[in-house]
């Protein structure tokens, strides 16, 4: 069986379309532990979008959710590890896709001496616009969480195990 050269060139461009995605998700978290905002908002798509974080309001525009973002994780003391795999990426047309993460979260709060440990599943829709991958859509939900509290004397307090309460929010 010959595959025609203009299959070879479909499927070159499906794995390298996945590829885009992928570092395009992997900017996105490592924006978000830098706290590099103009970087992070560079990856969503421009004009309307939709991000639905569990515990969150649902925003409709990048900025809106980058100005809570600024605010909650931007600030002195507040240190965020987001580490994802798992990734699934399914091309649905020329210029969409869909994917689904596993994240692994981590945030630091030394105000509070505390350490919070989220297992968080992503949904994804990306859009490809002027020749590069964008995220459309994200939807997140918090799978399990783990908080402990950190003595003066350095002894280990837990204050949160297994399911999220309701009101705790979630990582961008």
């Amino acid at each position: 069986m010959s595959t025609s050269l203009e299959d070879l060139a479909a499927r070159l461009t499906a794995l390298e379309d996945i590829d885009a995605i992928r570092q395009l998700k992997a900017r996105y978290l490592r924006c978000c532990d830098l706290k590099k905002v103009d970087e992070l908002r560079d990856t969503f798509l421009p004009g309307p979008i939709r991000i639905e974080y569990q515990n969150f309001p649902v925003f409709t525009d990048r900025d809106a959710f980058l100005k809570v973002y600024q605010e909650m994780a931007c600030q002195e003391g507040v240190y965020d590890i987001h580490h994802a795999s798992n990734g699934e990426i399914a091309l649905t047309g020329p210029d969409t896709a869909t994917g689904k993460w596993s994240l692994n979260f981590r945030t630091i709060l030394l105000a509070t001496r505390s350490v919070t440990r989220l297992a968080v599943e992503y949904e994804d829709v990306y859009r490809k616009q002027d020749g590069r991958w964008y995220i459309a859509e994200t939807r997140s939900t918090v799978t399990s969480m783990f908080t402990e509290v950190v003595g003066e004397d350095g002894s280990p307090k837990y204050v949160a195990f297994g399911e999220v309460p309701a009101g705790v929010p979630e990582p961008a």
